[in-house]
């Protein structure tokens, strides 16, 4: 069978303010900035990428293994990425889940800088989730 899909490049991820966003996500997962552009308070529109080992931001290509961030500055009532359903008895469900070998070292960097943490799981497939300063819902996993 032929591959149609090989991976997923982007998420476009609604935010109030692009700036202080690209700092939040730097500060609790590592992402960079991808372009050369000056982040600036102000800004409406971000790209971010988690570097490889050797600290380099990756290049756009047809296999991307965690996908880059597109901040974009989002009206209020744009929403946010979450969704319910019934087998959460209707509470927010995060829309992606981010794999991380490393999640207690995760957590505990999470509550030192104060993240919104939803919920955790630390045994049998520990998994947390968070939501950023604007609401958007997000899992980490260790498989």
């Amino acid at each position: 069978m032929r591959e149609y899909i090989t991976g997923v490049t982007c998420i476009y991820v609604p935010v109030n303010d692009v700036y202080e966003s690209i700092q939040w996500y730097q500060k609790n997962l590592g992402y960079q900035p991808a372009s050369s552009e000056r982040m600036e308070p102000g800004m409406t529109t971000a790209v971010l990428n988690v570097p490889d080992q050797n600290g380099d931001l990756p290049s756009p290509g047809l296999r991307q293994v965690v996908p880059a961030l597109f901040l974009h500055k989002s009206d209020e009532e744009g929403g946010r990425l979450r969704f319910s359903w019934s087998l959460d008895q209707g509470r927010p469900h995060a829309i992606a889940c981010f794999i991380s070998p490393r999640i207690e070292e995760l957590l505990e960097r999470f509550k030192k800088n104060g993240v919104n943490i939803i919920g955790e799981r630390m045994t049998s497939g520990p998994n947390i989730t968070f939501a950023d300063p604007d609401g958007n819902l997000w899992e980490v996993w260790r498989p």
